[in-house]
């Protein structure tokens, strides 16, 4: 079951690919077991992947030096996305609960953002934190659309937004309101781009959208101005994505990962058996691609690095 995997490998679709993945690079599964594998996180200090399983409403650790997986969380209130801040702790968004949460190196919980203006948010998927401490994450409704990855309830918002935590106030502001349903999200390396996917085609594939757009951040570094559609999905959906140092955008979608240059190039793909939900970077080079597939863990080794900087 485990090991370099039959069936995986890479495909390179342009020249500028053969310099970032290895001609030798083989997939490996690492874990298998979950019934939908998402949000994976990468804390350096212990060497150690953490990642969610929502609908069995736990979170799960893999050690990379002794290649053990175990329970890290639960229950866990159907968590989803997972990212790090900049003192090294665990930032969750919770379908279950409808909340984003920080958990502090005591092992406490911390409320960061439950409600705008009074009402319930819908269900918080996924989670970046930009280099002045704040927070933006995204709120489409699938945690409440029914019990499998969270618990059937009416948006109170009537709204699928994206949001931002002010690191100094804790303040939670709108970032944008124009998504149908906004999924990952992830900074480019300078910060000076948000890249956010939009699912809408879901529940919408004939006409919903399908695609990753990159948000111009203004020079406030607190709001959002132009954005363009970056990339267009042929194979599923983007979900969860991260960039490498170089700006280049690693996007999961339903045939493994697909590689895009800064320019919008789609150079390279990674094939992985089963539809890929996220990935972040990981290793102590920040060199090794955690892959979170519907039911397992994979990774491969890289010639690029992950961007630097906290939540890429």
């Amino acid at each position: 079951m485990f090991g370099v995997l039959e069936g995986t490998g890479v495909s390179v679709l342009d020249p500028r690919f053969h310099r970032i993945v290895p001609g030798s690079a083989r997939v490996e599964r690492l874990w298998s077991g979950s019934r939908w594998a998402e949000g994976p996180a990468w804390f350096a200090a212990h060497n150690m992947l953490v990642w969610s399983d929502i609908p069995n409403d736990r979170m799960l650790r893999f050690d990379a030096l002794s290649g053990h997986t175990a329970v890290f969380r639960q229950p866990a209130r159907n968590a989803n996305g997972n990212t790090i801040d900049r003192e090294g702790r665990l930032v969750t968004c919770e379908h279950g609960g409808r909340q984003v949460t920080r958990t502090e190196h005591d092992g406490s919980i911390t409320v960061l953002a439950s409600h705008f203006e009074g009402k319930r948010l819908n269900s918080p998927n996924d989670v970046v934190v930009k280099s002045d401490g704040s927070i933006w994450f995204t709120d489409p409704d699938y945690g409440i659309l029914s019990d499998y990855e969270g618990e059937r309830a009416e948006s109170e918002i009537g709204g699928c937004n994206v949001y931002r935590i002010d690191g100094q106030t804790g303040a939670l502001s709108i970032v944008a309101d124009d998504f149908v349903k906004p999924n990952g999200l992830a900074f480019s390396p300078d910060e000076s781009i948000l890249y956010i996917a939009d699912t809408g085609a879901s529940h919408d594939p004939a006409n919903g959208p399908r695609h990753i757009r990159a948000c111009a951040v203004n020079p406030d570094g607190a709001t959002l101005g132009r954005s363009t559609i970056f990339a267009t999905c042929a194979a599923g959906l983007f979900d969860g994505f991260r960039l490498d140092a170089t700006g280049r955008l690693w996007s999961s979608a339903a045939d493994g990962v697909h590689v895009f240059h800064a320019d919008g190039t789609l150079v390279g793909k990674i094939a992985i058996p089963e539809p890929v939900a996220n990935l972040c970077w990981g290793g102590p080079k920040l060199n090794r691609l955690f892959i979170c597939g519907t039911t397992s863990l994979y990774a491969v080794m890289t010639h690029t690095n992950g961007a630097i900087r906290p939540g890429g």
